[in-house]
């Protein structure tokens, strides 16, 4: 099959098929740390979900722009050049969308008191087609 529309609660890596999907409600569905929904030559998008009072982890991606979108949830959001100077920091909620450029350190922090719900697009991607985390833990030790 060339096209795929995802419209059931199972979430895997549809990638690189042709796909639709209703990216909000599939965003709010997800209980997992990350689930990579599609992986491309050039592209990925997973959905995440970060517990109240956690966080995604300080990282930085040298050889990729990643996109992010808040859909629940509230946090603080930190970027910067080295990782001991995180000097951008705002307070984001539903609705708002971040731009990492490559090379810069990034962190959020759920602030909130329900999980952070967001998808995150990486270009090239980041993870492997498939992965599934169901915790930080989990992410971080495969990591």
């Amino acid at each position: 099959m060339f096209f795929r529309i995802q419209t059931d609660n199972t979430y895997k890596d549809y990638g690189p098929a042709p796909f639709v999907v209703d990216i909000r409600k599939a965003t709010l569905k997800n209980d997992n740390f990350r689930t990579t929904l599609w992986t491309g030559t050039h592209l990925q998008l997973t959905l995440m979900s970060i517990p109240v009072g956690g966080e995604i982890g300080l990282e930085k991606h040298n050889t990729l722009d990643q996109f992010l979108r808040l859909e629940s949830g509230h946090g603080l959001v930190m970027m910067g050049k080295s990782q001991d100077k995180l000097d951008f920091q705002m307070n984001i909620t539903s609705g708002y969308v971040v731009l990492i450029p490559a090379g810069t350190y990034h962190n959020l922090v759920n602030k909130g008191n329900v999980p952070i719900k967001l998808y995150s697009i990486y270009a090239p991607p980041a993870h492997q087609h498939g992965t599934v985390h169901k915790t930080k833990e989990e992410a971080d030790k495969a990591e």
